[in-house]
């Protein structure tokens, strides 16, 4: 197998080279593009922008939307499960660090807070400061409080404007319960 070599001489304008090619030897002209290109190139970037912002906003809604949805989901769900448990106290069972005085369910937080703040604080646990229904539940959770050594809040408050004693339920306190 004969294998044949040609050489040929190649000649070359010396700018040609690939340092003659660099970015700083072109014409100042040619990377900047006409006033009206770089407008819709700046207003484009703006635009891309915007949507990509708009879209967020919209996807956080969406799940804080959700959220709140479930969250009442659950509310009704616990609500409707209270009804049925407190129509069979022997069945009731409270949450971890509650405890159980007959037919209710106790929370003594450590925190010390204002009654409006407890109020509150009862709410987002999907609970109330406790309302006491008779002398006997009176008697008893004075008990409990003497034995424990604690000071809490029950759900009774002065009205300035009626000048009584009023239960969060709406009702007064009456002096013969």
């Amino acid at each position: 197998m004969d294998q044949q070599m040609m050489y040929a001489e190649l000649t070359l304008p010396k700018d040609s080279g690939p340092e003659s090619s660099s970015p700083s030897s072109l014409p100042r002209d040619v990377c900047q593009g006409s006033p009206w290109h770089q407008f819709a190139l700046k207003l484009s970037c703006a635009g891309i922008i915007l949507l990509v912002l708009v879209v967020t906003g919209l996807s956080l809604s969406v799940i804080s939307l959700l959220q709140i949805s479930s969250i009442g989901k659950c509310s009704v769900d616990i609500q409707q499960n209270r009804t049925k448990t407190t129509e069979r106290p022997d069945l009731l069972n409270c949450p971890i660090h509650w405890q159980q005085v007959q037919e209710k369910c106790l929370l003594f937080s450590h925190t010390v807070n204002p009654w409006n703040n407890s109020l509150a604080d009862c709410s987002t646990k999907e609970s109330s400061l406790l309302l006491i229904q008779d002398k006997d539940e009176l008697t008893r959770t004075q008990n409990l409080i003497h034995d424990k050594a604690i000071a809490f809040w029950i759900g009774l408050n002065f009205s300035l404007s009626e000048k009584k004693w009023k239960w969060i339920n709406g009702s007064f306190l009456s002096s013969n319960e």
